[in-house]
């Protein structure tokens, strides 16, 4: 009730009354609500009241309303928990207890026109008042939203930052500075290009300069299989086939290598071949400069000279043994590329230009050579033998005027031939000289004093010789035949009666002097050295076979270096197969010439070479098919048994004759050996003609007149 009946005073609000409806009562604003700061719209304060309006309820403690034990006593509703329980004089401010139905209080909420009452309560009084709360039970409003704060933000995202870069500049540290020139030597690695400039192999000539290896330019033809399309491989391994002659499913298969970036098609391809493939406009080919090396003559000297593989190294022969000065000196270019491998312009480069090789003059003369190497070579045939040499030289240099081996080698074509082929036999293959050994047990004898051209010896088809009986060639009867006719018809047994009138260390060092048993210094290819026993060595048949050319090896130029001694007046000159080089500006330097060594005294010098003449000009003589008509020959022949290695013991024969003419005024020496003939055995009648057909030619080729002179008379025998 209004007018203060049913309702007491609420402590602590307004006056002395307290009520809401009486003089002290809170005021309210025009909307019914309470006013909050105690005071009416202009009215007066009443009776006991403040001037300033009635007191306000104190605000609750923010203590209190954070601790949820207090917000669950005394705001447990707001908070959506139970309400604690209530007592009947309790009372909250704004709100008045409402009789129930059994005249207990009931709750009313206050309102803007007084207390409102819950539908159907009875009764008209408000009940008694209720006591005074710590705050209202009006629903209490959202707090405001809290937003972060700006500047903790900033620096959060600042220090992350300031890491973040820190790790950027640390990286870049380390790569500009610590490891910079680790990821600049990989970066030039990847950019930077090194190539060789291969500088041209120098020429090499025979004596009068003709070109017997030359280098020419070439192309290498290469493909690249990623960029060929494989619907266009068939056409292209097609067009390629036919301009290189090469098969077409060899190229097919080439082109097939997708695996790969590089597949090299063709080698020394010559320069108009190779514009007429780029001109077939196939994806992926090229084009590679480099050398080929040409050899005019085929197989000419073919062993002699030797050849070049493909990384362009001498592999035998002169190629080899002069590899260093033919070479020359490789040039270098370094570029930079880019990925698509082209040089990137403008860019830094470093270039040394290639020094050429120097051109090597042999002293080979062609038109010899080629003679010789025909003659060998049809006798080889034609006897049926396993090979053959033939040494040309010239008398008083020792050059190397020819040195034939059949068979020969065709250096067009050297990858073809077998391992056997490829080496020069002249200097290589060793062999047992047989009765061309003679000489130099005549020699020895001579220089010894013990005999003489003229000396008689009863001579026997027979000698005993220690525990061995050795024969003569052929069986006869006893013959007094002097020391000439002991060699012009090459006596096994009149040799052996002259070496028992010297001893063994005389023997061998003559041996020794004339180049037995040591390489002869002329720096040719594969050059053995033979083999020569020492006397202390000897056993008691060994020396007499040594004496006529059984128990040594030496090759054929060891052996024309021995008669070439006996033409030059004893005097023995290192043989030599270089003339001399040719430089960058084609002059020409000579070789130095070959060491000169005096083996025997020119008077024994001539008393072989007189008996050297017999055993070819005289009646009966073993070298009758070697005398050359208008000129004076001395020479030869020489038939000893073969030790092969395949049969481990002497198995066929090794036929050779050796001479020099004009034999009053030597100028050349020629040497043919044939290997394990088998039409035939005897040097005599296999070697001799090879000798007279070369000699013949050489004479001629090198205009060497004949003297004109005849032999003097000698004597072979005192029978009859």
């Amino acid at each position: 009730m209004r007018d203060g009946g049913g309702r007491p005073p609420r402590p602590g609000r307004g006056g002395p009354g307290g009520g809401r409806g009486g003089p002290g009562g809170p005021r309210r604003t025009p909307g019914g609500r309470p006013d909050p700061a105690g005071r009416g719209s202009g009215r007066p304060a009443g009776p006991g009241e403040p001037a300033d309006g009635p007191a306000r309820p104190a605000r609750p403690d923010p203590a209190a309303r954070s601790d949820p034990a207090a917000r669950s006593g005394a705001s447990g509703r707001a908070e959506g928990g139970t309400p604690p329980p209530r007592t009947a004089g309790a009372s909250r401010p704004g709100f008045a207890p409402r009789p129930g139905p059994a005249g207990g209080p009931r709750r009313v909420v206050a309102g803007a026109g007084g207390p409102r009452r819950r539908p159907g309560a009875p009764g008209g009084g408000e009940g008694p008042p209720r006591g005074p709360r710590s705050r209202s039970w009006a629903p209490r409003p959202m707090p405001p939203l809290r937003l972060g704060n700006p500047g903790r933000r900033i620096n959060i995202g600042l220090m992350g930052m300031a890491v973040v870069l820190s790790l950027f500049a640390g990286r870049l540290v380390q790569l500009q500075g610590l490891d910079s020139k680790v990821f600049q030597a990989k970066a030039e690695l990847l950019r930077v290009r090194e190539e060789t400039l291969p500088a041209r192999r120098g020429s090499i000539t025979d004596l009068a300069g003709h070109e017997l290896a030359v280098t020419v330019e070439a192309r290498e033809i290469s493909a690249d299989p990623t960029k060929i399309k494989p619907a266009d491989r068939d056409r292209a391994a097609a067009a390629l086939a036919a301009k290189l002659g090469l098969p077409k499913d060899q190229i097919l298969a080439k082109l097939g290598q997708t695996g790969t970036r590089y597949t090299r098609l063709a080698r020394n391809v010559d320069l108009g071949t190779a514009k007429s493939i780029l001109r077939l406009r196939i994806a992926g080919l090229a084009a590679t400069p480099h050398y080929q090396r040409l050899y005019p003559g085929g197989d000419l000297a073919g062993s002699l000279i030797g050849f070049v593989r493909d990384d362009g190294a001498g592999a035998s022969g002169v190629e080899q043994s002069y590899d260093r000065l033919l070479s020359g000196k490789d040039g270098k270019q370094t570029v930079e590329i880019g990925g698509t491998g082209e040089r990137i312009p403008m860019t830094r480069s470093t270039r040394r230009e290639p020094v050429a090789g120097q051109g090597v003059r042999l002293t080979i003369d062609r038109d010899v050579q080629w003679a010789a190497q025909r003659a060998i070579a049809r006798q080889v045939e034609k006897s049926g033998a396993r090979s053959g040499a033939v040494i040309v030289m010239d008398v008083q240099s020792a050059q190397v005027v020819a040195m034939a081996n059949a068979p020969e080698v065709d250096l067009g074509h050297w990858e073809r031939a077998p391992a056997s082929a490829l080496g020069n036999r002249a200097v290589s293959e060793i062999f047992e000289p047989g009765s061309t050994n003679k000489v130099i047990t005549a020699a020895a004898a001579l220089e010894k004093g013990v005999v003489r051209p003229e000396t008689v010896f009863e001579v026997k088809d027979t000698y005993q010789c220690a525990d061995r009986v050795l024969n003569d060639a052929h069986p006869h009867p006893p013959e007094r035949l002097t020391f000439t006719g002991i060699i012009a018809e090459s006596s096994n047994v009149g040799t052996l009666m002259a070496a028992d009138k010297v001893d063994d260390r005389s023997l061998y060092e003559m041996l020794r002097g004339f180049g037995f048993g040591a390489r002869t210094g002329g720096g040719f290819y594969g050059e053995e050295a033979g083999l020569l026993p020492r006397p202390e060595t000897w056993s008691g048949s060994q020396r007499c076979t040594i004496a006529f050319g059984q128990g040594v090896s030496v090759t054929a130029l060891q052996m024309a270096s021995v008669y070439q001694t006996i033409a030059n007046a004893g005097v023995r000159v290192t043989p030599r197969l270089v003339a001399g080089t040719v430089d960058g500006e084609r002059r020409f330097v000579p070789a130095d010439p070959g060491r000169r060594t005096r083996v025997v005294s020119a008077r024994t010098a001539k008393d072989i070479t007189r008996m050297l003449e017999a055993a070819v000009a005289a009646e009966g003589s073993t070298g009758a098919l070697a005398a050359i008509k208008g000129y004076r020959v001395a020479g030869k022949t020489g038939t000893a048994q073969r030790y092969d290695q395949n049969c481990r013991g002497y198995c066929g024969y090794t036929a050779t004759f050796v001479g020099f003419a004009p034999a009053d005024a030597p100028r050349l020496v020629v040497l043919a050996v044939v290997q394990a003939p088998e039409k035939g055995h005897f040097g005599g009648e296999i070697a001799a003609p090879v000798f007279k057909e070369v000699m013949s030619f050489a004479l001629k080729t090198r205009k060497i007149p004949s003297t004109g002179t005849t032999a003097p008379p000698v004597r072979l025998s005192t029978d009859g």
